[in-house]
């Protein structure tokens, strides 16, 4: 089959799903939204709305996975604001009906929350230790994932995502007091992300986890004030009065086992 289902079709898996159909896959996309359908029909994409509750699937979930065999989750969590989610009750009645799909391979968009903040280089050999309630619920869910023998799980867990209409500079622009001044950054280009998912898919890669930074790694005080200098906004301000910490997420696996190479180091 050359079919792959995308669970989320929004800032990475629509641009994602056109990089598919580019390559010759046949691609249902998943929305919550209908004022989205005909963005993704325009686009050559089969849509489907799709909103996973906490304990229902609602939408045609089993059209959406039928003949698919690869379905890539990219939904993350929604922990921010009033509106708190159990992320991992939603992937627990999702499960089911990958069981008795045609599903093969799950590629789960992960985040490198799961290992928390630790002054060391982080490997996927690293302990999870997740500070947020965002990376603890996902370490939950990759076991969840990985663990299922119905079907073969990759994990792959990104640093901080940017893109041409994306970047943390912007949020932090003119903001004073900030922590963590000498800490590196752990960044990566949506070319980059959607780069590496092709090459998964390419090399059949299933059953691994893998870690998603650029191998570029300046100090958040210098990427920052330069890029606030390039863009002709504020600089920000850093507070240097307690430590930084320095967690460096190490992509040397990812590199190696699928020989790629980030096309966007200089972010």
């Amino acid at each position: 089959m050359n079919n792959i289902s995308i669970l989320g079709c929004g800032w990475l898996g629509f641009p994602l799903a056109k990089a598919l159909l580019e390559k010759g896959f046949y691609i249902k996309g998943s929305t919550t939204s209908a004022d989205k359908i005909s963005k993704l029909e325009k686009a050559g994409i089969n849509p489907f709305i799709i909103a996973l509750e906490t304990d229902a699937v609602h939408g045609a979930i089993e059209n959406f996975l039928r003949d698919s065999s690869i379905l890539i989750i990219d939904i993350p969590p929604k922990l921010r604001g009033t509106n708190k989610e159990n992320f991992v009750s939603k992937i627990e009645a999702l499960i089911p009906f990958i069981e008795k799909s045609t599903v093969e391979n799950v590629l789960f968009i992960s985040s490198t929350s799961v290992y928390g903040d630790d002054n060391e280089l982080v490997t996927e050999e690293t302990p999870l230790n997740p500070d947020s309630e965002g990376g603890k619920q996902l370490a939950v869910v990759e076991t969840l994932l990985q663990s299922n023998t119905h079907f073969k799980t990759t994990i792959l867990r990104f640093g901080g995502l940017i893109g041409e209409d994306r970047h943390p500079i912007h949020f932090l622009s003119g903001r004073d007091n900030i922590d963590n001044p000498d800490a590196p950054i752990n960044l990566i280009h949506q070319r980059d992300c959607i780069g590496i998912i092709l090459r998964i898919i390419k090399k059949e890669s299933w059953g691994e986890i893998y870690n998603a930074a650029a191998p570029a790694h300046p100090s958040r005080e210098i990427y920052y004030t330069q890029k606030a200098l390039e863009l002709n906004i504020a600089p920000p301000i850093f507070n240097h009065e307690q430590p930084s910490i320095r967690k460096t997420i190490v992509a040397d696996k990812l590199i190696e086992k699928l020989d790629y190479r980030f096309t966007v180091i200089n972010l």
